[in-house]
């Protein structure tokens, strides 16, 4: 029964990034084209939200909902694996015009075709998973 307030919690959320045209192509076309600040409008409102969020956390020693305090590990260094991985993603998110989170709710507003792009991301996560020890981090 602990799982409802989870499948709750995603249909909300599918339902505001429907309502909000986070998921359209259009949208993300236009974005990656510059041409509305929509997209971008929304993106910093998800990291504003999560900054605030994180503090919040981090300043009230915050406890997650075993009881137990919730860690923030400090972020590595390292800026050139986040520039490649960021261009990587964007680039894929470009193309197919979704990320990870807008490719469920498609499949689940009942565009099928999305879910040969699912299946690119899963052989990428495989992929990488299969590789990750012998890239460089």
């Amino acid at each position: 029964m602990k799982i409802l307030k989870y499948i709750v919690v995603g249909f909300v959320f599918g339902i505001v990034l429907t309502k909000s045209e986070a998921v359209s192509w259009y949208r993300i076309y236009e974005m990656f084209q510059f041409q509305s600040f929509h997209m971008y409008g929304i993106i910093m409102t998800a990291i504003g939200v999560g900054v605030i969020g994180i503090q919040i956390i981090k300043r009230n020693n915050l406890k997650n909902i075993k009881g137990q305090p919730i860690s923030i590990a400090e972020k590595e260094k390292g800026t050139f694996r986040y520039w490649i991985g960021g261009l990587i993603f964007g680039l894929g998110w470009g193309l197919v015009g979704a990320c990870p989170g807008p490719i469920f709710i498609l499949i689940g507003a009942g565009f099928m075709s999305v879910g040969l792009i699912l299946i690119g991301a899963l052989l990428g996560t495989f992929v990488y998973g299969v590789l990750k020890d012998k890239l460089p981090h």
